[in-house]
């Protein structure tokens, strides 16, 4: 049963993801990032980590996407970006792809590797999350943090820079 559900969740999210990328309509994109969420909390509970499965679901799924929601209704999403805009997106866009592509198989590589750093069982436990999100990821949790404080002030303001004349 358990392969079942991973098949049947790995699928729709994976079709979710295609979705995201694939619709012009950038609410419907939004609305596939918000099934994908769902389906990656799904795959999370298989894990045994009901924990983490619950804050996906309910943080991502949940206040992420309607931050998401509100930024496209402000933005006007119907202009678009100019041809020259597009061609400068193009090569970060590129490199990125190989950054990811590079941190998957490093992934992959590791994952068949035989060490493991974290037992199964005390992955989904808030008290060993706890412990290591205020301790050991102190750091990356903190620039996360600021990264997303960034970014939503970075959204207001170029909502701002419409409104005045």
């Amino acid at each position: 049963m358990a392969s079942f559900l991973f098949a049947t969740l790995s699928i729709i999210c994976i079709g979710a993801v295609m979705g995201m990328i694939l619709f012009k309509n950038q609410a419907y994109s939004a609305l596939c990032l918000i099934l994908a969420f769902i389906c990656t909390g799904g795959l999370f509970g298989l894990l045994n980590a009901p924990f983490i499965a619950v804050v996906q679901i309910i943080i991502y799924a949940g206040a992420i996407m309607v931050l998401f929601i509100f930024v496209i209704m402000m933005i006007d999403v119907r202009k678009g970006l100019s041809p020259e805009k597009k061609r400068w997106f193009l090569y970060p866009s590129i490199g990125m792809g190989v950054i990811f592509i590079g941190e998957l198989i490093f992934i992959i590589n590791r994952a068949l590797g035989p060490s493991q750093t974290l037992a199964s069982d005390a992955l989904g436990s808030p008290k060993v999350l706890g412990r290591m999100l205020f301790t050991k990821y102190l750091y990356p949790f903190e620039i996360t943090s600021i990264l997303i404080i960034a970014a939503l002030v970075g959204a207001i303001v170029l909502v701002k820079k419409k409104d005045t004349p």
